[in-house]
């Protein structure tokens, strides 16, 4: 089969308008390393079909001719071809039930799955990933929705300048108007009610610094987790100044019996911690969850707490930006990730029923799941960046060969979940979810 590349239309969200390689990297694959590249045409894309077909691509309804297709979200059951190979965001790893269906569908298929998310360096980092935009998006949409929130409680602040993230033409634009309220309230502060401003970050990988490079714009000063519960002590603090506080493993969860913590240790038996998170978020005004989770660590946010906590009295924590985005996870009221078009939520506590939009009783949650999408032609280039130096060597190699004698870069044959439809051996783990 002739080695053409196909970059599809996506279709699993009406605003994912993200593309695995732009235009611009195209040509340089064209002319540089002489592939052939068909793009799926679309409307929607952030990149037109006519830059594609200036940079020298094809463009076509469908991908029949291609033998390896780039994607960046899930591909229904029906798109896959037989012995074909399919480069994704898969979201199998973790062996979500609801994209099981697609992975058998691909295994009866014989085909090849590499998934982006495994792709890795040999100290487990990922080498290709939307991580800084997530946090990036995530912290506008988190911001915009704090001045919604505040103005339903009868604060008017600076927050009410910035808008969503897709309605920004650029990260610049964002980053712009952002900076402008970063000085309106270092010369005019915020409301003397909302002192001290807190915001907490869970992680520090990509996703956390993404999210608190836009949080530098304001005027802001780093404390430690320790700090943060001496604040309100103090008997003076300026009202120009938001506070903020990253919150590493050890300040998230404990061991059971209380011996000392240890990460390696954590990580090997996460079964025997469990969280003690719930002592910093009376402190916190706004939460910005950027850490990852599966469900063998303990909930650091719980529908228990929040019915607690509201019982009490509305409680400073304003907005939670649930970036990592785990329906029914780590921040356990969120029911699900929620679209662009409709991206917010409040949780009431009491019915523990969501109302989407800022208004009513209980907690304003921000659970975008494809928020790299609201900056698609920011988080397409850095995205492909990363990409491009692997499409030749996965263009060239020949998957009909025995697993261990597939010429491809390491941190791309790690990444092989499927080869010619068998999982590979990291991977076979994975059978018991498919049953």
């Amino acid at each position: 089969m002739s080695k053409f590349i196909g970059i599809r239309h996506e279709d699993k969200y009406v605003m994912e308008r993200r593309a695995p390689l732009t235009p611009r990297h195209v040509e340089r694959l064209i002319r540089g390393k002489q592939l052939d590249i068909v793009v799926q045409t679309s409307a929607k894309r952030v990149f037109t079909d006519d830059e594609y077909r200036q940079a020298g691509a094809r463009i076509a309804d469908n991908l029949g001719e291609c033998s390896v297709i780039l994607g960046v979200k899930e591909m229904p059951e029906s798109f896959f071809e037989p012995d074909k190979t399919y480069v994704f965001f898969s979201h199998v790893i973790k062996g979500q039930a609801y994209n099981m269906p697609m992975l058998k569908r691909m295994m009866e298929m014989g085909c090849n799955l590499i998934d982006y998310e495994k792709i890795v360096d040999e100290q487990g980092r990922r080498l290709i990933f939307f991580g800084r935009y997530a946090g990036l998006a995530g912290m506008i949409n988190s911001l915009w929705s704090l001045g919604l929130r505040l103005k339903e409680y009868g604060f008017d602040t600076p927050f009410l300048k910035i808008t969503q993230a897709h309605h920004y033409a650029s990260l610049d634009e964002a980053k712009k108007i952002i900076s402008e309220v970063g000085q309106e309230i270092a010369e005019k502060g915020l409301p003397a009610e909302l002192r001290p401003f807190t915001v907490g970050f869970t992680g520090y990988g990509n996703v956390s610094q993404g999210a608190q490079e836009i949080l530098g714009l304001l005027p802001v000063k780093e404390i430690s987790p320790d700090k943060l519960t001496e604040l309100s002590q103090r008997d003076y603090l300026p009202n120009n100044l938001i506070y903020k506080v990253v919150f590493k493993e050890e300040h998230l969860s404990a061991h059971k019996d209380g011996r000392g913590f240890d990460l390696h240790d954590y990580y090997a038996h996460p079964e025997n911690y469990q969280s003690v998170f719930e002592q910093y978020i009376p402190h916190l005004s706004m939460l910005m969850n950027c850490m990852y989770w599966d469900a063998r660590y303990p909930r650091i946010v719980t529908k228990a707490y929040l019915e607690k906590a509201f019982s009490e009295g509305r409680p400073k924590l304003t907005v939670i930006g649930d970036v990592t985005c785990d329906p029914d996870g780590s921040i356990e009221i969120t029911h699900k990730g929620t679209e662009i078009e409709d991206p917010i939520f409040v949780y009431n506590p009491f019915t523990r029923e969501p109302m989407m939009g800022h208004k009513g009783e209980g907690m304003l949650v921000m659970a975008v799941d494809i928020l790299p999408s609201e900056l698609p032609r920011d988080s397409s280039n850095g995205f492909a960046d990363a990409l491009i130096n692997f499409i030749k060597p996965i263009a060239d190699c020949d998957f009909s060969e025995a697993y261990e004698d597939l010429d491809l870069p390491r941190a791309i044959k790690k990444a092989l979940i499927l080869h010619n439809g068998a999982l590979t051996h990291d991977y076979k783990y994975l059978e018991t979810h498919l049953r």
